[in-house]
């Protein structure tokens, strides 16, 4: 067991995984959850292992091996230096992501598949797509967002691929996709300067640090409205109200930031960046797990 530890899943390794990360990614499987009529329990506890123990922790090795960063990256304060057991484990989780993701269906494993393909298009240096501001928010917007609240559907709900592109599940993917690309700017707004060493231009840097507070504020902005629509036309008016709480909490939370960065820029840093993906994403998902609660107890 030692020698496992120490040549595949070094102390380096396990930090730049990055397990503890997953959870600001979680909402949008939560979201899914969520609105299932009929949960499929054993496929929806794999689905969750495989994206958020195998394929999240995955991609953000894969992106630290390409990255080799010294300064802060999202999760981790203090980056040790990667090794070349990072790039092997990631390649064993994205396989047994794929192998596992079988047993709920091939269509998941598939749709895997082009996830993991995307993720790693997005930080290999070969192509490098992080370094597009623009394509870059395209690929996390879609690919976090829309695509993940696809993948987890589809293995909560069993339901074929095709009943999910329903005007509902399309609506609640660009819902996804919207709360996603909100929160992905300002994940970079602490970075621009290591990202601009790096060759890498940030959709961030791109919008400036008002900009970037701006536009996310919009994104969020528009995901509330047509959430609180979504649940309006599907006659769930007690969600609405229920949401208006969390709202609060992250637009203060987001406006006493913006306000601090306004007169010192020194506060677009690391730690403020971590708290707000914590407000937030700890805000989604314990207001899409009394959804959940709430529809699992009206079935008793």
């Amino acid at each position: 067991m030692g020698n496992f530890k120490s040549y595949f899943l070094d102390h380096s390794t396990i930090k730049h995984l990055r397990f503890p990360f997953s959870f600001f990614l979680l909402p949008v499987f939560m979201f899914a959850l969520s609105q299932a009529e009929n949960i499929i329990w054993f496929d929806t506890l794999l689905a969750f292992f495989i994206l958020h123990i195998l394929v999240f922790p995955s991609s953000n090795g894969y992106n630290s091996y390409q990255d080799k960063d010294e300064s802060s990256i999202g999760g981790l304060k203090n980056p040790p230096a990667v090794t070349r057991n990072l790039f092997y484990t990631t390649l064993v989780f994205d396989l047994l992501a794929l192998v596992i993701g079988l047993f709920i269906s091939p269509i998941f494993s598939a749709l895997i598949l082009i996830f993991i393909i995307m993720s790693r298009s997005y930080s290999f240096r070969g192509l490098r797509f992080k370094k597009y501001p623009v394509l870059a928010f395209l690929i996390v917007f879609i690919f976090q967002g829309g695509f993940i609240f696809l993948i987890s559907s589809l293995a909560i709900t069993g339901k074929p691929l095709a009943d999910h592109f329903n005007l509902s599940g399309i609506l609640c993917m660009i819902i996804s996709s919207l709360f996603i690309g909100s929160i992905y700017p300002l994940t970079q707004i602490y970075q621009h300067e290591s990202d601009k060493n790096d060759g890498v231009i940030s959709l961030s840097y791109l919008l400036g640090y008002s900009g970037t507070f701006i536009f996310s504020g919009i994104l969020f902005t528009i995901g509330t409205i047509l959430m609180a629509y979504y649940f309006w036309s599907n006659t769930m008016i007690f969600a609405i109200g229920l949401f208006l709480p969390f709202i609060f909490v992250m637009g203060f939370r987001m406006t006493v930031w913006f306000n601090k960065v306004k007169q010192d820029i020194r506060q677009a840093n690391f730690h403020n960046t971590m708290s707000m993906n914590l407000v937030s994403s700890a805000s989604m998902n314990i207001y899409f797990l009394l959804l959940v609660l709430i529809n699992v107890l009206k079935g008793f």
